[in-house]
């Protein structure tokens, strides 16, 4: 594993210093690494180059490990790292997209909340918070969704569900995102990632927000932008990359929950793999 995320991380320090950035493997990998707070603190861009890299290392471990999946998934940001563990993006132009990405959700008002209950009592919420401002974002599972809009509206909207028992988080990020008020700014995004040469994918890449499997004729910059103006909705591409019959899930990122939404919308099929999240996991085999 970390010969893994020595390698990734030598090619973001390369695009950390070209974009101005500080470069991250002495930070990341040092005696004192930094907090997801500090991450989020720095300059713009670096808590997302981190990201980035992390979930591309996971990957490449994994792949020497266990293999070459027989797809992916992307979720939302996740779908950059997805698109480069399928070799449509460089590790360097991956990282690029996702700083360009970075820099345009610094201009994206509003935030996001966490609420745990499914898409069709959020909706609810929403219309009883009286937020028609406020959107479904990401639907996790039956049981965890997100959802996106100005601040105010998110506090009634976090009033509200708290009122009828529902949790609800604000996520620690600064911006809101797949809301359809950001075209303007998917616009932007789109026109960045058109300046970066995209191959053929070497596997199949499943969008949470296409929700299918991206195709030869996509267009695949405005498709990526569209994680700004369109919802993800996560179960229905676990259960299409489930047709390929995986012997085991793994989630390559710094958390677990989609390791979680995995499980629960698995659970009812037929043959249901094991989903791991190996950073999640001080025991997991590498």
């Amino acid at each position: 594993m970390l010969a893994a995320v020595r390698e990734v991380f030598e090619q973001i320090d390369e695009v950390a210093v070209e974009r101005g950035l500080r470069p991250l493997s002495p930070w990341l990998l040092g005696q004192r690494p930094p907090s997801g707070r500090e991450l989020a603190q720095a300059a713009t861009g670096t808590a997302q180059l981190a990201l980035f890299g992390a979930s591309v290392a996971v990957h490449q471990a994994l792949c020497a490990s266990y293999g070459v999946p027989s797809a992916v998934v992307g979720v939302s940001f996740g779908e950059i790292a997805a698109l480069t563990a399928a070799k449509v993006l460089t590790v360097g132009d991956g990282a690029r997209v996702a700083h360009d990405l970075a820099v345009v959700l610094a201009s994206c008002p509003g935030g996001l909340s966490l609420l745990g209950c499914s898409e069709q009592s959020a909706r609810r919420l929403l219309e009883g918070a009286g937020a028609p401002d406020a959107v479904v974002a990401v639907v996790n599972d039956d049981r965890s969704v997100v959802v996106a809009g100005p601040v105010q509206a998110l506090a009634r909207i976090e009033k509200v569900a708290g009122d009828v028992g529902v949790s609800a988080v604000r996520l620690r990020l600064p911006f809101s995102s797949h809301h359809l008020a950001l075209a303007d700014q998917a616009e932007v995004f789109a026109t960045s990632v058109r300046a970066y040469p995209l191959a053929e994918a070497r596997v199949p890449v499943y969008s949470a927000v296409a929700g299918r499997r991206y195709r030869p004729d996509d267009d695949l910059p405005r498709r990526l932008a569209d994680c700004l103006v369109r919802p993800a909705v996560v179960p229905t591409v676990l259960r299409q990359a489930a047709l390929h019959r995986p012997d085991v899930f793994f989630e390559a990122g710094t958390g677990h929950a989609l390791t979680v939404s995995a499980r629960r919308v698995l659970a009812a099929s037929p043959v249901a793999p094991p989903v791991h999240a190996p950073l999640a996991e001080p025991d997991f085999p590498w």
